[in-house]
């Protein structure tokens, strides 16, 4: 059974970072696309960043292109999201998750964490 366990979240002054973590098991990664989805409170939840786990290929949404990056760590069956230049539109509740790519990219993927909360103060 696939388990994701996001961390990192937290409290940043606008123009800060922070890097969030999601340590995944249960599953043969390599065969997987892994994202980023936030949700803020009224909005819908929306697709930050996935990467293609055995290509390496990635995808941005236009709202933190240039800004975030996605990253994996084969070895240790983990993604990264690093997160620069935070505005306070950026806070949200910052959930990762796992399926197909195209299942990730199209927003349906079948595994997900807990989410990890990251607030951004101005």
């Amino acid at each position: 059974q696939v388990q994701l366990v996001e961390s990192g979240g937290g409290l940043v002054q606008a123009g800060g970072s922070l890097r969030l973590s999601c340590a995944a098991s249960g599953g043969t990664f390599s065969n997987y696309g892994m994202g980023w989805f936030r949700q803020a409170p009224g909005s819908e939840r929306e697709l930050v960043a996935s990467i293609n786990w055995s290509s390496g290929s990635t995808y941005y949404a236009f709202s933190v292109k240039g800004r975030f990056t996605i990253s994996r760590d084969n070895a240790k069956n983990t993604v990264y999201l690093q997160m620069n230049s935070l505005k306070p539109e950026d806070t949200a509740v910052y959930y990762c998750a796992a399926d197909s790519y195209i299942k990730v990219r199209i927003g349906s993927p079948g595994y997900w964490g807990q989410g990890t909360q990251v607030t951004v103060s101005s």
